[in-house]
């Protein structure tokens, strides 16, 4: 009989050649020259390039901008959907996930048409609208499945002693809703922050987000540079995932 755990072997190679492979090579290339010798000059050089940190400058605020608006959009559509009084149906559930059944650069292309066609002009404006098109759904999930899973005694312990319908939301429900706004604040500022294809269509490359500088060095064949860039990016996203675990311990831990 073959044993359980000789299953998890090609998922083990997968991982090996498609995940670990590829970021060592990233690693390699970037602390390397344009002759293959060790080098940090493609790092120092982003902390003197004035174009890269501009770029990543913008990448940051539309991150953030977007991030905001998911927020502000995404939580009262997860605590609707959430709550049984106001949403009786899976139907309403499935009519978020039906849009992510089409390819994102689809919508994009979609989305940059529609607004051609209303002739409304390509901007800052449209990119948000466009990001937030796209990653809503990312926001809305992680804070609806924390939500979906809640204990409900805690909120009626709060009403039992008093606490008012605004005063168990602001009180328990959100507090206790945390950890989902932190995965669905990782899976949209990151991924707003690295993407270049929504840029490129939705404002005509007007914007440039970090990623858009990521992809012109590796069409240039400037491989090292780029290599260098994508992995502060990692290193970024690293930093916020490890912080993002310790900050779900915590509250695990509290609750």
């Amino acid at each position: 009989m073959i044993k359980r755990q000789h299953w998890s072997i090609p998922y083990f190679i997968f991982l090996v050649f498609f995940v670990v492979l590829p970021l060592v090579l990233v690693a390699v290339y970037a602390f390397q020259d344009g002759t293959g010798h060790f080098s940090l000059s493609n790092i120092v050089k982003f902390f003197s390039d004035g174009d890269a940190l501009s770029t990543f400058a913008v990448s940051l605020e539309v991150a953030v901008e977007n991030t905001a608006i998911c927020i502000l959009l995404g939580y009262p559509a997860a605590w609707i959907l959430a709550n049984k009084k106001l949403n009786r149906s899976a139907v309403t559930i499935v009519l978020f996930i039906i849009p992510m059944w089409i390819n994102a650069l689809m919508r994009t292309l979609a989305t940059a048409e529609l607004f051609n066609m209303l002739g409304i002009g390509l901007g800052k404006g449209t990119l948000l609208f466009g990001m937030v098109y796209d990653y809503l759904p990312f926001m809305i999930y992680p804070i609806y499945n924390i939500l979906n899973k809640m204990d409900k005694s805690y909120a009626e312990a709060a009403e039992d002693l008093g606490a008012t319908p605004s005063q168990v939301f602001w009180k328990v429900t959100v507090p206790l809703s945390m950890p989902g706004v932190v995965s669905g604040i990782l899976m949209v500022f990151m991924p707003t922050v690295s993407t270049f294809a929504i840029s490129e269509f939705l404002t005509n490359n007007k914007i440039k987000l970090f990623g858009t500088i990521i992809q012109e060095n590796i069409n240039s064949s400037m491989w090292n540079y780029g290599a260098a860039l994508s992995l502060i990016m990692l290193v970024i996203i690293g930093i916020t995932t490890l912080f993002n675990n310790e900050e779900e311990t915590k509250e695990g831990g509290v609750i």
